[in-house]
């Protein structure tokens, strides 16, 4: 199989029901912020995070696959047939689990403070940003997505946060309060 397929020469591209769209259309704009965020989660990976955040980011990029399907699909058509394209409230209560984890290596926050840091821990925090660009793309989408996707991104969000402040934190670069 080609990379390419000519198909969307003219600006348009098929969802998975098969409906014809524009490329700005409010739904691809959505699936491409989350796949925009998987990018940028794969580029922190490429930072020699720590396993246990290598490995945890490996089944969120995974479980964002499975979101940018569902966003994909306005009809519903891959759901019954896609097992791994899903997201559930066991997937929620995952990332819930984990900020819950990665917040007893961290002081209580007292003020904001300001991204960067080392390279993953800024390059999480742009995850971050743009994990939020991602959710405010899918509140636009009408018919809504359903509530699950719309907790897992937010919950996600305030996890690429803890763990922009982990990373920071192992790697003893102080945090800088605004």
């Amino acid at each position: 199989m080609k990379i390419y397929t000519r198909t969307g020469d003219a600006g348009q591209t098929s969802l998975f029901d098969g409906t014809r769209v524009s490329k700005s259309d409010p739904r691809v704009d959505a699936y491409g912020e989350v796949d925009e965020l998987n990018a940028w989660l794969g580029l922190s990976r490429a930072q020699s995070l720590d396993p246990d955040l290598d490995e945890a980011l490996i089944i969120i990029q995974k479980d964002l696959f499975a979101l940018g399907a569902k966003l994909a699909d306005p009809a519903s058509r891959i759901a019954s047939r896609v097992t791994k394209a899903t997201i559930e409230d066991d997937d929620v209560a995952r990332l819930e689990a984990l900020i819950d984890k990665l917040e007893e290596e961290l002081p209580p926050l007292s003020r904001f403070i300001l991204a960067g840091g080392s390279e993953a821990g800024a390059a999480l925090h742009v995850a971050r940003a743009v994990c939020r660009r991602a959710e405010r793309r899918m509140m636009s989408l009408e018919p809504a997505p359903d509530g699950i996707l719309i907790r897992y991104i937010n919950r996600l969000s305030d996890l690429l946060f803890v763990m922009a402040r982990v990373v920071n934190r192992r790697a003893a670069i102080p945090e800088v309060e605004w």
